[in-house]
């Protein structure tokens, strides 16, 4: 069966899904998205994401022509005629065909598109014996360029953090912040435990603020767990018992090795897996 994709109200075959080359979102990346996930046919934590995709998109000037219900709606109806039960949602909004110039004035017709498709973003043997990652030399985007709280179309700085990791045989990369403070990987969020205590870079370390990342921090609360948002160094990494990552598409991710040094046992700690096995717990729930 054809992958159905929704563009401004309408399914059409993926290879019948376009829009101008004209576009902004295309010529300049002026647009937002967010990724979301279903689970046995439910949509995880889809208020949230809403609210997320028009903060981003308020955040950039850019208004969304469609209700929150509507377009939460559109989402189901997409997985639906997909068949998709299990999977992952690509919501994005561009601001319009428009000129070949940066004013975003004389744009029109924002394109709001909707993907679902299945995805896997990591082996399970990754999950099962834990990442390798390096340190990129690209930094997060100084958040007074350009907030790293926008989810924008535009990712050409954590593309180029991915594009080192996987030069270093690495399938993520973690990227500092423009004070050399540890802020988040290319496209997840990541988390230390040292003597119990669960910490996370603060969203003032320049990260987005991650709704997998939220729901961690809910979950180890409710468990139990001390969780400190806070500034990190490398130097917290490198001495850290466990370190994971978290992300729509990653859900939890343990990493083991970063930059060639072993984090605490060189295995997934048990504090990463209660809260993995928590998390699917939730999500299936």
């Amino acid at each position: 069966m054809a992958l159905k994709i929704w563009i401004n109200g309408e399914l059409f075959d993926k290879e019948n899904a376009k829009i101008s080359v004209f576009d902004h979102g295309l010529l300049y990346g002026d647009g937002v998205f967010e990724g979301l996930r279903s689970y046995s046919g439910n949509v995880f934590k889809l208020d949230e994401h809403m609210d997320r995709f028009y903060e981003s998109a308020a955040s950039i000037l850019l208004n969304v022509p469609i209700e929150k219900a509507e377009l939460a709606k559109a989402i189901k109806l997409t997985l639906a005629e997909n068949n998709i039960v299990d999977g992952y949602v690509r919501l994005i909004i561009t601001r319009g065909s428009g000129t070949l110039g940066l004013d975003p004035e004389p744009c029109s017709n924002p394109q709001i598109i909707i993907i679902a498709d299945k995805i896997k973003l990591y082996p399970q043997e990754f999950y099962d014996n834990g990442l390798e990652i390096i340190t990129a030399s690209t930094i997060r985007n100084h958040p007074n360029a350009l907030n790293s709280r926008v989810k924008s179309l535009n990712y050409l700085n954590n593309i180029m953090g991915k594009v080192e990791g996987t030069q270093a045989g690495c399938a993520e990369a973690l990227m500092l912040n423009h004070n050399g403070d540890v802020a988040e990987c290319t496209a997840d969020n990541i988390f230390l435990v040292k003597n119990g205590v669960i910490s996370t870079p603060s969203v003032d370390a320049g990260i987005l603020a991650g709704i997998t990342r939220d729901t961690v921090i809910e979950i180890a609360k409710e468990t139990g767990y001390a969780v400190s948002e806070c500034t990190l160094s490398r130097h917290d990494v490198y001495v850290s018992d466990e370190c994971f990552l978290t992300g729509t598409a990653a859900e939890i991710a343990p990493i083991v090795k970063v930059d060639q040094r072993v984090i605490g046992t060189g295995i997934p700690g048990k504090v990463t897996k209660d809260l993995h096995a928590k998390f699917h717990a939730l999500v299936r729930s």
